[in-house]
């Protein structure tokens, strides 16, 4: 190794020694990320507070990229000590943690949740959906005759006669949640595929797989969909807003909102704690939140906070985290035996 890079990794040492140092100044837990996490981390954090001898964890929201980019800034006092997320932490997000002194992460499964599409409880009958309706309606461009067109369809009815004739009008998570990438890649992806455009494509430009993929994925800007950068509380805004909107939520979300909106099938499945459990629901994910374990000793609570999530009380299939909508890890004995070893990645 050359002196630089031995110089360059004491410095980065010593930096991150002296923040952990000042996040002793700091008394209470900070998370961010995803908004699906968000109202499950909010009854735990209420609950901790209520407790446990140490203030109420702060809990922000902002999409799992978003928090998981605030996560990975550094170690100490100015940075959070918990980020949510909806999908897996990312190759690339590890990456820079690491650059930024922050090496050492808890990764914490607490259950799993479903994708939903719903719409006016009142509006026009959205009932049944399959990932080649949507791909259809909201791809950019389609395959035609052996070229990509710009999607030509602006009726649910135009993608599939069963579907009712109202205009396409979806409001989808933005591109810094992480529902938008499970929307991608279980919806859009697994449509595009479903509908045989996947092959075309294929044959269009010449064999290039992840040209396809990207093709496939990528969504109009023509107004018929719109990017929901918020959380799901203006998702359903929108929809009040529009009686054809159709939007997609998390399970949970839906369940505590059954009076304003109705729930269609995906794939001839109702979406439920029961389907997404057996597996049987088609657009299904786990939830997690990653722990900072630079910070556990000297951020009062912080480890508590994580075991208390993880607790049969909090987390379990009796718990107040099921009541709300999660569906409970079947291995979650297994979780709380890493969370209580600060076992890393």
């Amino acid at each position: 190794m050359s002196f630089m890079k031995i110089a360059t990794s004491a410095l980065a040492i010593t930096a991150a020694t002296a923040t952990v140092a000042a996040a002793q100044g700091r008394d209470n837990v900070q998370i961010a990320g995803s908004s699906t996490v968000l109202p499950y981390a909010n009854i735990v954090a209420e609950a901790f507070g209520e407790n446990f001898d140490f203030p109420t964890p702060v809990v922000e929201s902002g999409g799992s990229s978003a928090g998981l980019k605030r996560f990975c800034e550094g170690v100490g006092e100015n940075t959070v000590d918990i980020a949510n997320a909806s999908r897996p932490i990312k190759d690339s997000e590890r990456e820079t943690c690491t650059a930024n002194g922050v090496t050492d992460i808890m990764e914490v499964r607490i259950g799993y949740d479903g994708i939903v599409f719903a719409s006016q409880i009142d509006g026009p009958a959205f009932t049944a959906f399959t990932p080649a309706d949507w791909y259809t309606a909201l791809a950019a461009e389609l395959p035609v005759d052996g070229a990509m067109v710009a999607n030509p369809n602006g009726n649910w009815n135009e993608v599939n006669g069963d579907l009712p004739d109202a205009d396409i009008m979806a409001f989808i998570p933005g591109t810094k949640h992480g529902t938008r990438e499970v929307f991608e890649e279980k919806v859009i992806l697994q449509g595009c595929e479903d509908s045989g455009a996947m092959e075309q494509i294929l044959t269009i430009n010449g064999g290039d797989e992840d040209a396809a993929e990207a093709s496939c994925m990528a969504i109009r800007t023509d107004g018929m969909s719109v990017d929901i950068d918020g959380d799901y509380t203006e998702t359903l805004a929108r929809i009040d807003a529009n009686p054809n909107g159709v939007g997609v939520f998390g399970l949970s979300f839906y369940e505590n909102n059954t009076d304003k909106l109705k729930v269609a099938t995906m794939g001839g499945v109702e979406p439920s704690t029961e389907t997404i459990a057996s597996g049987d629901y088609p657009v299904s994910r786990p939830l997690f939140f990653y722990v900072k374990k630079q910070h556990i000793g000297t951020i009062p609570g912080l480890k508590e906070y994580a075991e208390f999530f993880v607790s049969d009380d909090m987390a379990g299939p009796d718990g107040p985290l099921a009541e709300y909508g999660l569906v409970s890890d079947p291995e979650l004995a297994t979780t709380q035996s890493a969370v209580a070893d600060e076992t890393t990645m």
